[in-house]
């Protein structure tokens, strides 16, 4: 069994975000829509060590909110084993921060994610005598190990997913919005003595035939859930660009991602990743409603998933 704990179920800023006063952030301010922290989740085989897919930025709070990640040996202890990255987006990496303080982790991510944070010299506080940063190839199966060598019994697949490079590493004057295979990945997490899997793709710009073939039949996919119109943050009045800009899939309509897992037949789909300025984060809204009669679940912070 792979036990799945969503830390953080938002978009980069959160639910609400700091100074934003949309219909959303507004209403989660006042408890009518559940407040959701950054992007991440927490992933177990055992319910002991833990390995967390993307480290946001609130990961501190995200920890003190989780039992099951709190220290419980020694002085100094945690429950986290290790890290796999699947961008190099601000609200994916910047959590890596919170983990300095001399615990042992291991640190899994492809060639170029690696490259940008040892240009960042920020990222050298992450120690090497305590983290150990490991190159993951697209498409090779790796085990999740912890530090002292145990085997966690899950394994680890990352793949390719259209995407654009993170913010802060476009090029404005080249028009580089695009993206290189290792800048945005996907990753399927399996459990090869129970034959459990599922798939994680909190980012993701669009479905190509050879992304839903992969997906094909399922057991779980947690799924970019940013946007439900490519547009919406214009509506909302909230900034300029499009889901596809963001390199976000919009959920809605054609060519969104709720009509490329139509025909999937995947058991159980879940959206991640979900922005401020989103419809679906009203509990009673039509587009709730939709995406629910669509066979979606709306994951939110401490939702709990088993495979």
């Amino acid at each position: 069994m792979i036990r799945i704990l969503v830390l953080g179920s938002a978009a980069g800023g959160g639910v609400p975000q700091w100074n934003c006063h949309c219909p959303i952030c507004q209403a989660a301010r006042t408890g009518e829509v559940s407040p959701r922290t950054q992007s991440s989740i927490a992933v177990s085989s055992d319910g002991d060590t833990w390995f967390l897919l993307n480290a946001s930025p609130d990961l501190r709070q995200q920890v003190t909110e989780q039992s099951a990640l709190h220290p419980r040996r020694g002085v100094r202890h945690s429950p986290i084993g290790g890290v796999i990255l699947t961008n190099a987006d601000v609200d994916h990496i910047a959590g890596l921060l919170t983990t300095r303080e001399s615990s042992p982790l291991n640190l899994w991510a492809t060639p170029r994610i690696l490259d940008t944070l040892s240009r960042n010299r920020i990222f050298d506080v992450l120690k090497p005598e305590y983290v150990t940063r490991l190159e993951m190839e697209l498409d090779d199966p790796f085990p999740l190990v912890a530090p002292d060598g145990t085997d966690s019994g899950l394994v680890v697949t990352p793949f390719a997913v259209p995407g654009k490079v993170a913010l802060y590493l476009e090029d404005e004057g080249s028009g580089n919005f695009g993206t290189v295979e290792e800048d945005t990945i996907g990753l399927h997490v399996a459990e090869p003595s129970s034959g459990k899997a599922f798939f994680h793709i909190p980012g993701c710009a669009a479905m190509p035939a050879p992304l839903q073939d992969r997906l094909r039949g399922a057991q779980l996919v947690l799924f970019d859930g940013t946007v439900w119109f490519d547009d919406e943050m214009a509506r909302a009045r909230a900034g300029q660009k499009t889901g596809t800009r963001m390199g976000h899939m919009f959920m809605s309509g054609p060519g969104g991602s709720m009509e490329a897992f139509s025909n999937l037949g995947v058991a159980r789909k879940v959206y991640v990743h979900i922005n401020n300025t989103n419809p679906v984060l009203f509990p009673r809204s039509q587009e709730r409603a939709r995406a629910e009669s669509a066979g979606w679940e709306i994951a939110h912070d401490g939702m709990e998933l088993l495979v």
